[in-house]
C-alpha cells in the first residue's frame, strides 16, 4: 500500500513540475538565459550523475539545437585566471562520481558530438569495488528499518558515519556500481574526456576532521594520477559541500579548479572564486522540460539563492 501510496505522490510530483517548467518557458526565462550566454555575460555549468543515454543526449542536443558550444575544464581555468573575455553561449558538462553506466550511456553521446566533458572519480569505488555508501543505506532499508536516513548521516562527524555504515553493510550483498580501473583508464584515453577528482570515498568533507579532509583532497589526486599517468588539476566536492579549509587544501595541493554544487551561473560580472565554481544540476530520473529549466537556472529563481 506505501509503494502505490509514493508512486503517486512521485507521479503527482512530476505533473505539477512539468506544467510549472512549462510555464517558465512561457513566460520567456529560458530565453532570457539564451540571451544572456550570447552576449557573453554567463557561461553555463551544469553536472550530471547517473543519467539515461536519452536524457544525456537529449540534454546535449538542446545545447547545440541553440547554438551553444561546450568548453572544457582547462578552458574555464584559462578564462578566470587569464581574465580573458567570456566566450559567447558557452556551457561546461561534468559528471559526478564514476557511476559504470556511464561508459554506455553518455562516452557514446560524448564520441557522436565531439565534445569535451569532465567525469569526477570516485576512488574506492572504482579501485576497490566498494559500493557507493548511500546506496547501502538505500538497500538496507528495503529489508530493515534504518534509524538514520541518507541526509541525517550528512550531517554527523564522517567517522561516526562511516561505522555506520560499515555495520549496514552486513546486512546486505551488492555488486559493482562505479567503472573499473580499466574502464577508467581507457575512458581516460578518449581525447575529449578529461578526468576529476571527487575523493577517496566521497565523505561530507566539512564533517570530516583536518587529516582526513586533506587525505580525501590530496590522495585521490595521487592514486588518479599514478593509474592515469596524467596530471589531475580538477575536483568536484562531494555533496557540493565545502569550508574555507578545502578552498586551501585544495590549492596547496596543486589543483586548478574545483566545482560545486551551488545553482548559479557564471557571471562575468562576478569575481570568480577558482575553487568555488557553480553548477546547475540535471536529475536522473525526472522529466526533460523540468531538466530543461533546471540546467539553464531558472528552475532556482523562485529560490532566494545568494551566492
Amino acid at each position: 500500500m506505501q509503494i502505490i501510496k509514493n508512486k503517486i505522490k512521485i507521479y503527482l510530483r512530476n505533473i505539477v513540475a512539468i506544467i510549472y517548467s512549462y510555464y517558465l518557458i512561457l513566460i520567456g526565462k529560458i530565453n532570457k538565459v539564451k540571451k544572456s550566454s550570447a552576449s557573453g555575460e554567463i557561461i553555463l555549468s551544469v553536472y550530471f550523475h547517473n543519467p539515461s543515454k536519452k536524457l544525456f543526449e537529449k540534454c546535449i542536443k538542446w545545447f547545440l539545437n541553440n547554438n551553444y558550444h561546450f568548453i572544457s575544464d582547462k578552458e574555464l581555468v584559462d578564462i578566470i585566471k587569464n581574465n580573458n573575455q567570456f566566450p559567447r553561449s558557452a556551457v561546461i558538462i561534468t559528471v559526478d562520481d564514476g557511476w559504470r553506466e556511464n561508459k554506455y550511456n553518455i562516452i557514446s553521446v560524448v564520441d557522436k558530438f565531439k565534445i569535451p566533458l569532465t567525469i569526477f572519480a570516485t576512488i574506492e569505488p572504482i579501485f576497490e569495488n566498494k559500493s557507493f555508501w548511500w546506496s547501502i543505506v538505500n538497500k538496507t532499508k528495503k529489508i530493515k528499518e534504518n534509524k538514520m536516513s541518507i541526509n541525517s548521516l550528512k550531517t554527523i562527524p564522517n567517522e561516526l558515519r562511516m561505522n555506520y555504515v560499515e555495520k549496514l553493510k552486513k546486512e546486505i550483498s551488492y555488486s559493482r556500481e562505479a567503472l573499473t580501473s580499466e574502464e577508467l583508464i581507457e575512458i581516460n584515453e578518449n581525447e575529449n574526456i578529461h578526468i576529476g577528482s571527487h575523493t577517496i570515498t566521497h565523505p561530507i568533507l566539512p564533517m570530516c576532521d583536518n587529516l582526513t579532509s586533506m587525505y580525501e583532497i590530496k590522495e585521490s589526486k595521487m592514486l588518479l594520477e599514478n593509474k592515469l599517468k596524467k596530471e589531475i588539476a580538477a575536483f568536484a566536492y562531494p555533496n557540493g559541500d565545502f569550508t574555507e579549509r578545502e578552498c586551501n587544501y585544495l590549492e596547496e595541493t596543486g589543483y586548478h579548479i574545483a566545482f560545486t554544487t551551488q545553482p548559479n551561473y557564471i557571471k562575468k560580472s562576478n569575481k570568480i572564486n577558482i575553487f568555488q565554481i557553480p553548477r546547475f544540476g540535471v536529475v536522473d530520473n525526472l522529466p526533460f522540460v523540468e531538466n530543461l529549466c533546471r540546467m539553464t537556472g531558472v528552475w532556482y529563481e523562485r529560490k532566494k539563492y545568494k551566492k
